[in-house]
Formats: C-alpha cells, structure tokens, sequence
C-alpha cells in the first residue's frame, strides 16, 4: 500500500509538471498583432516619367518583443497581388519608444500600383499571424517637382504643400533633412552641416498620403 501511494504521489507530479509546461508553452505562442500602420504612394524621379512605390509601416506587437518577428506580408486580394517582407528585408526605425517595421519597395513591374483594401499579415518565429485591414485611396495631385541647382542659387518647381531637402554627406550617408521656407535662394542661406555634398528634395501631401522624391544633386 505504501509502495502505491508514492507511485501515485510521483504521478501527480508529472501530470502537475506536464499541465505547467503546456501552459507555458500555450502563453508563449500568443499571436503578434498589428496596432496601426500606414501604406503612402511616393514617386521617384525616373528618365521617362516618376515610378511608384508604396512605403508601407506598421506598429507591431508580440509577447516576445521585436525580435521574435519573423515576416511580413502584404496582400491585395481583388487583384491578388502579394509582397513579402522578411525580418532581413524590413527596414526599422523607432520614434520615442514605438518601432516601426516596413519598407519602401512596393511595387509592381507593368502598370500602376492598386488601391482600395489591403490585408497585412504578421508572422513571427513561431509561425503564429496577426492579421489587419488597411484602405489606401490616396493620390499624387500635383506634377512632379523639379530640383536644380546652379553657381550656389538653388531653384525649386513644386506644388505640393510640404517641401523638404533631404541632404547626405560625402559618402552617400544622410545627413540631415532641411525645411524650406523659400522655393529659391542662396545655398549657404539653408545652413546646411558642413559634412552635406548632394541632396534630394522630399515633396509631400500628407492629406492624401502622397509623396514625390528628386533624384540627389550635388549642392556644394
């Protein structure tokens, strides 16, 4: 009789044991969310006429943090369309304590990109998905800017509400991005660091989530 009880004691423990490994391993494997994200068109300067690409981000959340993302994928059902996005692939940046994952490369090779709904699909390294839907209606408005710059003056074509220069040092590297307040003037009235050699200019409507970027220049 003794002998039975500490068998079922010891038995009790490994179901007591099993039951806590399950459920550790069930909290573990909870889903990755998508909190909020954006999709914006850009237009990029090209030698017939700009190209399209969609910047698509997203605010992401796991139990496991950041690291534990794994991939991204971006569908266009109606027109079934799919862009995947590897944790390799992904651009990430944080502003104050919220990272974002994304990229700037959606695109298609004939035509122009679609709109209306989008369906964004989160996996991370345990194969668990978060799923969310995003509408984009947005458009570009204005014409494509024009950028030039000539014995220290520089000259600005452009329609769009928001202006920017977005400026690199010797080596290609940013450096920083410039708020104009004027569609022309000197270069040395920008205050540029003096580690800036080209720039491009950023021109933006962020009421329809449109944006347009010049090829980079020399400035110096």
């Amino acid at each position: 009789m003794k002998f039975t009880k500490k068998i079922s004691i010891f038995s009790l423990v490994l179901i007591a044991v099993f039951f806590a490994l399950v459920l550790s391993i069930s909290c573990s494997n909870t889903k990755p969310e998508i909190a909020y994200g954006f999709i914006q068109l850009v237009l990029y300067q090209d030698d017939k006429e700009p190209s399209e690409r969609y910047s698509f981000f997203i605010i992401a959340e796991d139990d496991e943090g950041i690291d534990n993302l794994n991939e991204l994928y971006l569908y266009h059902d109606k027109e079934q369309l799919r862009w995947h996005i590897t944790k390799d692939e992904w651009i990430s940046f944080t502003e104050g304590e919220t990272t974002w994952i994304g990229t700037r490369g959606i695109s298609i090779k004939d035509g122009k990109l679609p709109s209306g709904v989008f369906r964004a699909v989160l996996i991370n390294k345990g194969g668990e998905k978060g799923e969310r839907k995003f509408t984009y209606d947005g458009s570009a408005r204005y014409p494509f800017p024009v950028f030039e710059v000539d014995n220290g003056n520089y000259t600005i074509k452009s329609e769009w509400p928001v202006n920017r220069l977005v400026c690199y040092d010797r080596a290609g590297e940013y450096s920083a991005t410039i708020e104009l307040n004027s569609l022309s003037g000197s270069i040395s009235q920008l205050n540029l660091p003096s580690s800036v050699r080209t720039a491009a200019l950023w021109a933006e409507d962020p009421s329809h989530f449109s944006s347009a970027f010049t090829n980079v220049i020399s400035v110096r």
